[in-house]
């Protein structure tokens, strides 16, 4: 079963940055898919974005051109780039991983990011 533990939350300034990162372990298959997911308060759950093993990436419309996801294979670690970050990014981000497909299916516990005006 994977393992998924994030760190790097906290509390910035509107117009602020955070990198988020992920450790992933317990696992002896290769991770097709890394990414990260985040809610907020009362807001469904969202797929910010993903990254392949061979460093494809996706991102929700919503971050496009703000996040920037990227991940080192050797050491099963994905990060999380986040730029020009908004009140409305406040949320619980999760790292995601999946051996194969989309969407991944194991999350860590979360790390909060809050995002002051």
């Amino acid at each position: 079963q994977v393992q998924l533990v994030e760190s790097g939350g906290g509390l910035v300034q509107a117009g602020g940055s955070l990198r988020l990162s992920c450790a992933a372990s317990g696992f002896g298959f290769r991770l097709n898919v890394m990414g990260w997911y985040r809610q907020a308060p009362g807001k469904q759950r969202e797929l910010v974005g993903i990254i392949t093993s061979g460093g494809t990436t996706n991102y929700a419309e919503s971050v496009k051109g703000r996040f920037a996801i990227s991940r080192d294979n050797a050491k099963n670690t994905v990060h999380l780039q986040m730029n020009g970050l908004k009140p409305e990014d406040t949320a619980v981000y999760y790292c995601a991983a999946d051996q194969c497909c989309l969407p991944p299916r194991s999350r860590g516990p979360g790390t909060q990011v809050t995002v002051s005006s």
